[in-house]
């Protein structure tokens, strides 16, 4: 099981999951054990398949858009109630993956952002012109997701707006929008992914400090060794 993709079991029918890296096609796509595919997740779903109730943790910048859609199907079609924490940021594919929750808490200073999706590639004209259709009905298929959970009052072309201008919502924001409940402010590590890949990402993220314990502790382990 992944490191930062943790299934526990509470109570027999609690369990918890933890989106905390990156969000890849496969693991042929990972960097490191902080990203999540689409087979971790079936794996974490099926460890808990009995569970009633699960919490479901995010603090993620993304990733892939077809996979996160993958992982928010599976997440919809478990029979649990899902209540989703976003203790950091649910950033761009991970905002889709948010929207699967029964319950959505976003504390006062952790943030929900959305915009439109993008992808590099090369070729000719026609391949452009492909793409761009291509990318047109992705962002139809992610805001039928956030449709689904819109505020009362809220329009979905106000969403569209949003994707355009690529939109940081923290917790009392994202509630004038969208179905969640804002919660208590807590202090939160940095997200372990790349927040720089985007332009209006907050100083409020970008500023924290990391939790750099582990990474510290296993570096004095190492030199113990060498002066042994």
């Amino acid at each position: 099981m992944l490191k930062y993709l943790q299934v526990k079991n509470q109570t027999g029918d609690s369990a918890d999951i933890h989106f905390y890296g990156d969000i890849v096609g496969s693991e042929w796509d990972k960097w490191d054990d902080t990203d999540t595919a689409p087979s971790d997740v079936m794996a974490a779903l099926d460890e808990a398949k009995n569970a009633s109730m699960l919490n479901i943790y995010i603090n993620s910048a993304g990733g892939s858009v077809f996979a996160g859609l993958a992982i928010y199907n599976m997440l919809k079609r478990h029979q649990a109630h899902k209540t989703v924490y976003v203790d950091g940021v649910a950033g761009s594919i991970t905002s889709v993956i948010a929207m699967a929750g029964d319950k959505i808490v976003i504390p006062s200073n952790a943030f929900l952002m959305i915009h439109k999706p993008w992808n590099i590639i090369q070729g000719n004209a026609n391949d452009f012109r492909k793409m761009a259709d291509d990318l047109d009905r992705i962002e139809t298929g992610m805001l039928n997701v956030y449709q689904s959970r819109l505020a009362y009052g809220t329009s979905i072309e106000t969403v569209k707006e949003m994707l355009e201008a690529e939109t940081w919502l923290d917790g009392k924001e994202a509630a004038k929008y969208f179905t969640v409940t804002v919660g208590d402010e807590v202090r939160y590590a940095a997200s372990v992914s790349d927040l720089s890949i985007y332009a209006k990402a907050p100083k409020a993220l970008t500023a924290v400090e990391p939790d750099n314990s582990a990474e510290i502790e296993r570096l004095s382990l190492e030199l113990e060794l060498l002066t042994v």
